[in-house]
């Protein structure tokens, strides 16, 4: 499948989709390689430590402590990396509905990590632009 990078197309075929499980955030010393069997949905090497998205179970069967949990909503078309404007008009109608969001972008999709009590809001949302 080609990507797409024209953000009508984007936009209008997106079809968010709410993962069931909760994940967190953390940030850990040490090597991805010593975190690889909690299974990390992404990782991250910051200045101040490997930054690091868990399965909640996981960090808690680890009691490697978190603030807050988040629900991932994937924007199932495939995007180009280099398409303009995805993210921007996402976080746009999130902000309009006072939603935190962080993105993430892989190789197919992007994928947003929204607070797990604003996940429905979120995915109402994200219908309104598509």
């Amino acid at each position: 499948m080609t990507p797409i990078t024209d953000l009508k197309q984007l936009l209008a075929s997106m079809a968010p989709q709410l993962h069931s499980e909760e994940y967190v955030f953390c940030s850990l010393a040490g090597e991805y390689g010593d975190y690889a069997h909690l299974n990390p949905v992404t990782a991250f090497r910051e200045q101040e430590g490997l930054s690091l998205v868990l399965p909640k179970a996981s960090a808690e069967a680890e009691n490697i402590t978190f603030d807050a949990t988040f629900k991932m909503i994937t924007l199932t078309v495939h995007s180009s990396l280099e398409a303009v404007g995805l993210t921007a008009a996402v976080a746009a109608k999130l902000t309009e509905h006072n939603i935190s969001a962080n993105v993430i972008a892989a190789f197919h999709h992007d994928h947003i990590m929204i607070p797990t009590d604003n996940a429905d809001a979120a995915m109402k949302a994200l219908h309104e632009l598509s």
